[in-house]
């Protein structure tokens, strides 16, 4: 669809007469550009923003975002993106799935900081989860709240609890000991180290 267009293709665009919008113009509610012949285009874009905000959004795309906390999930990973898979492609929509495997706490995870760059450029129309802990394990609101600013759905297959939800959270606090050990070693006293190992082994007991 051409942007600029002649006074009479934008006056019937508009629903008025070429002597109405004339009128406007001499009053200054609406401006016209003028080609190197001297010639009045108007911008059907200012005109009528709604039918190039119809062509920009049937143009952005459905994401599928799925996450499991570890490898040895690696199977539910794939359950999970043939879940989300099969329900897309039921509703007829394109779309990309994009997969991560790391802790729902980790913001730095390459498929979410994906994710977020297409929200966040406009280049997304609709978010496809499973549940919405896949997103992160706390700050989910965050990103719906990016979504909503960004006009984009949210579709969640399972509103409910995730079944794997106790599981998650324990590998979670699993990986934040570990990385803290790591980067802690050497320059903690042996009694936090003992009570570091001890909380470890307390969450590995609670997953028996």
């Amino acid at each position: 669809m051409d942007r600029l267009v002649s006074i009479g293709e934008a006056a019937k665009a508009l629903g008025v007469s070429i002597t109405t919008l004339r009128r406007w113009e001499a009053s200054g509610k609406l401006v016209a550009e003028h080609t190197a012949g001297g010639h009045r285009r108007y911008d059907l874009a200012k005109l009528k923003p709604e039918l190039f905000r119809s062509e920009a959004e049937a143009c952005r795309r459905t994401v599928a975002y799925a996450r499991v906390s570890s490898h040895d999930q690696k199977d539910d990973l794939e359950r999970q993106k043939q879940v989300l898979e099969l329900y897309c492609a039921r509703q007829g929509w394109t779309f990309e799935v994009i997969a991560d495997l790391g802790s729902g706490m980790n913001y730095q995870k390459k498929g979410l900081k994906r994710l977020l760059e297409s929200l966040i450029e406009g280049q997304v129309g609709r978010l496809v989860i499973t549940h919405k802990d896949r997103l992160l394990r706390f700050g989910a609101e965050l990103v719906f709240a990016i979504c909503e600013a960004k006009s984009v759905e949210v579709v969640i297959l399972n509103l409910g609890e995730d079944t794997t939800f106790e599981e998650d959270l324990a590998k979670d606090v699993l990986e934040i000991i570990t990385v803290f050990s790591a980067r802690l070693y050497g320059s903690l006293s042996r009694k936090n180290q003992k009570l570091l190992d001890g909380v470890k082994k307390a969450v590995e007991d609670s997953q028996s």
